[in-house]
Protein backbone atom coordinates (compact mmCIF):
# COMPACT_ATOMS: atom_id res chain seq x y z
CA UNK A 1 0.00 0.00 0.00
CA UNK A 2 2.71 2.53 1.13
CA UNK A 3 5.03 1.47 -2.13
CA UNK A 4 1.57 2.39 -4.33
CA UNK A 5 1.41 5.52 -2.67
CA UNK A 6 5.05 6.27 -3.18
CA UNK A 7 4.69 5.48 -6.99
CA UNK A 8 2.02 7.69 -7.49
CA UNK A 9 3.45 10.53 -5.66
CA UNK A 10 6.40 9.97 -8.00
CA UNK A 11 4.35 9.77 -10.96
CA UNK A 12 2.78 12.93 -9.85
CA UNK A 13 5.88 14.97 -9.42
CA UNK A 14 7.46 13.61 -12.65
CA UNK A 15 3.89 15.02 -14.59
CA UNK A 16 4.11 18.32 -13.07
CA UNK A 17 7.66 19.02 -13.99
CA UNK A 18 7.23 17.63 -17.06
CA UNK A 19 3.58 19.14 -17.87
CA UNK A 20 3.34 22.96 -15.61
CA UNK A 21 -0.19 23.30 -16.82
CA UNK A 22 -1.61 20.57 -14.65
CA UNK A 23 -1.02 22.96 -11.86
CA UNK A 24 -1.51 26.96 -12.09
CA UNK A 25 -1.82 28.94 -9.41
CA UNK A 26 -4.83 30.97 -9.11
CA UNK A 27 -5.19 34.72 -9.45
CA UNK A 28 -5.57 35.33 -5.87
CA UNK A 29 -2.55 33.66 -5.31
CA UNK A 30 -0.80 35.58 -7.83
CA UNK A 31 -1.69 38.88 -6.71
CA UNK A 32 -1.16 38.51 -3.06
CA UNK A 33 2.42 37.42 -3.96
CA UNK A 34 2.75 40.69 -6.10
CA UNK A 35 1.00 42.68 -2.71
CA UNK A 36 3.83 41.33 -0.63
CA UNK A 37 6.45 43.07 -3.14
CA UNK A 38 6.90 39.70 -4.67
CA UNK A 39 7.99 39.83 -8.47
CA UNK A 40 6.92 37.54 -11.06
CA UNK A 41 10.09 35.65 -13.38
CA UNK A 42 9.02 34.19 -16.75
CA UNK A 43 8.82 30.93 -16.82
CA UNK A 44 11.71 30.02 -18.71
CA UNK A 45 13.81 31.98 -16.10
CA UNK A 46 12.27 29.47 -13.56
CA UNK A 47 14.95 27.61 -11.09
CA UNK A 48 15.86 24.17 -11.18
CA UNK A 49 15.96 22.35 -8.13
CA UNK A 50 17.39 19.10 -6.31
CA UNK A 51 14.22 17.03 -5.42
CA UNK A 52 15.60 15.49 -2.66
CA UNK A 53 17.18 18.77 -0.85
CA UNK A 54 15.95 21.95 -2.66
CA UNK A 55 19.34 23.12 -3.82
CA UNK A 56 18.99 25.56 -6.99
CA UNK A 57 21.11 23.44 -9.77
CA UNK A 58 20.12 25.68 -13.06
CA UNK A 59 18.14 28.55 -14.12
CA UNK A 60 15.78 27.44 -16.87
CA UNK A 61 17.67 29.64 -19.80
CA UNK A 62 20.23 27.03 -19.19
CA UNK A 63 18.57 24.31 -20.73
CA UNK A 64 19.64 23.30 -24.37
CA UNK A 65 17.31 22.40 -26.83
CA UNK A 66 19.72 21.41 -30.29
CA UNK A 67 21.96 18.06 -28.38
CA UNK A 68 19.98 15.46 -29.13
CA UNK A 69 21.01 11.94 -29.55
CA UNK A 70 20.29 9.36 -32.23
CA UNK A 71 20.95 6.84 -29.21
CA UNK A 72 18.30 8.22 -27.65
CA UNK A 73 15.21 5.47 -27.16
CA UNK A 74 12.43 8.69 -27.94
CA UNK A 75 12.91 12.10 -27.70
CA UNK A 76 9.93 14.38 -27.03
CA UNK A 77 9.28 18.27 -27.00
CA UNK A 78 7.49 19.28 -23.84
CA UNK A 79 6.66 22.08 -21.94
CA UNK A 80 8.82 21.22 -18.54
CA UNK A 81 9.56 25.09 -18.16
CA UNK A 82 6.89 27.01 -17.67
CA UNK A 83 5.38 27.89 -21.36
CA UNK A 84 9.15 26.88 -23.37
CA UNK A 85 9.14 24.06 -25.13
CA UNK A 86 12.63 21.44 -24.11
CA UNK A 87 13.36 18.19 -25.55
CA UNK A 88 13.12 15.60 -23.11
CA UNK A 89 14.98 12.49 -24.01
CA UNK A 90 14.64 8.56 -23.06
CA UNK A 91 17.72 7.03 -22.33
CA UNK A 92 18.54 3.08 -21.10
CA UNK A 93 22.08 2.07 -19.72
CA UNK A 94 23.86 -1.35 -19.85
CA UNK A 95 21.58 -2.64 -16.84
CA UNK A 96 18.80 -2.08 -18.76
CA UNK A 97 18.12 1.12 -16.54
CA UNK A 98 16.24 3.81 -17.99
CA UNK A 99 16.57 7.53 -17.83
CA UNK A 100 14.19 10.74 -19.04
CA UNK A 101 16.88 13.49 -19.37
CA UNK A 102 16.99 17.27 -20.53
CA UNK A 103 20.06 18.38 -21.46
CA UNK A 104 21.31 21.99 -20.00
CA UNK A 105 24.43 24.45 -20.89
CA UNK A 106 25.26 24.58 -17.37
CA UNK A 107 24.00 23.47 -13.61
CA UNK A 108 25.72 23.76 -9.77
CA UNK A 109 26.07 19.80 -9.54
CA UNK A 110 29.43 17.94 -8.27
CA UNK A 111 30.87 16.04 -11.50
CA UNK A 112 33.11 13.50 -10.63
CA UNK A 113 35.82 12.74 -12.63
CA UNK A 114 37.39 10.65 -14.35
CA UNK A 115 35.08 10.69 -17.49
CA UNK A 116 34.17 7.52 -19.02
CA UNK A 117 34.11 6.99 -23.30
CA UNK A 118 32.20 3.89 -22.99
CA UNK A 119 28.25 3.45 -23.46
CA UNK A 120 28.30 7.14 -23.91
CA UNK A 121 24.16 7.69 -25.40
CA UNK A 122 26.12 11.06 -27.01
CA UNK A 123 28.79 9.78 -30.10
CA UNK A 124 31.97 11.63 -29.79
CA UNK A 125 31.63 12.50 -25.97
CA UNK A 126 32.85 11.22 -22.79
CA UNK A 127 30.41 10.92 -19.40
CA UNK A 128 31.03 11.24 -15.85
CA UNK A 129 28.30 11.05 -12.57
CA UNK A 130 26.51 14.86 -11.60
CA UNK A 131 25.93 14.61 -8.40
CA UNK A 132 23.68 17.53 -5.90
CA UNK A 133 26.49 19.00 -4.09
CA UNK A 134 24.55 19.44 -0.99
CA UNK A 135 22.73 16.06 -0.69
CA UNK A 136 25.00 14.17 -3.07
CA UNK A 137 21.93 12.72 -4.87
CA UNK A 138 22.62 11.41 -8.71
CA UNK A 139 20.93 13.89 -10.52
CA UNK A 140 22.62 12.49 -14.09
CA UNK A 141 25.60 12.81 -16.07
CA UNK A 142 28.01 15.45 -17.60
CA UNK A 143 29.36 15.01 -21.24
CA UNK A 144 32.76 16.58 -22.47
CA UNK A 145 34.17 15.67 -26.31
CA UNK A 146 35.72 12.31 -25.84
CA UNK A 147 39.09 13.70 -27.53
CA UNK A 148 40.11 15.47 -24.10
CA UNK A 149 41.56 13.92 -21.13
CA UNK A 150 39.68 11.93 -18.72
CA UNK A 151 39.85 14.57 -16.00
CA UNK A 152 39.49 18.66 -16.20
CA UNK A 153 39.16 21.43 -14.53
CA UNK A 154 35.76 22.65 -13.28
CA UNK A 155 36.63 25.65 -14.62
CA UNK A 156 37.73 23.88 -18.33
CA UNK A 157 34.52 22.57 -18.00
CA UNK A 158 32.04 24.99 -17.10
CA UNK A 159 33.87 27.52 -19.83
CA UNK A 160 33.90 25.56 -22.96
CA UNK A 161 31.29 25.54 -25.53
CA UNK A 162 31.27 22.00 -25.71
CA UNK A 163 29.83 20.65 -23.19
CA UNK A 164 26.89 20.07 -21.73
CA UNK A 165 24.61 17.97 -18.54
CA UNK A 166 21.62 15.63 -19.07
CA UNK A 167 20.03 15.45 -16.02
CA UNK A 168 17.25 13.16 -15.01
CA UNK A 169 13.99 14.81 -14.94
CA UNK A 170 11.98 12.90 -11.84
CA UNK A 171 14.88 13.95 -9.87
CA UNK A 172 14.45 18.15 -10.34
CA UNK A 173 12.36 20.08 -9.34
CA UNK A 174 10.69 23.53 -10.49
CA UNK A 175 10.76 26.75 -7.91
CA UNK A 176 7.75 27.79 -8.61
CA UNK A 177 6.14 24.38 -7.81
CA UNK A 178 7.94 23.79 -4.88
CA UNK A 179 7.30 27.48 -3.47
CA UNK A 180 3.10 26.36 -4.54
CA UNK A 181 3.68 23.91 -1.72
CA UNK A 182 4.65 25.76 1.02
CA UNK A 183 2.10 28.09 0.88
CA UNK A 184 0.49 29.91 4.00
CA UNK A 185 -3.75 30.21 4.69
CA UNK A 186 -4.50 33.98 4.87
CA UNK A 187 -5.86 33.32 8.45
CA UNK A 188 -2.02 32.75 9.24
CA UNK A 189 -1.23 35.60 7.76
CA UNK A 190 -0.84 39.00 10.30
Amino acid sequence: MMQDIFIIMQYISLLLLVYPAAYQPGEACAAAGEEEGGTSSSPAAALILCRACGHELADGTDILHNVQSRMALSIRNDTSIGSRRVNVQLFENPHGHQFEVITFRKSDVTLHWPADKHFSWFPGFSWTLATCPRCGTHLGWAFQPSDWPDTVTKNRFEESEHTFLALITHRLLREDFASSLLMIPKSFKS
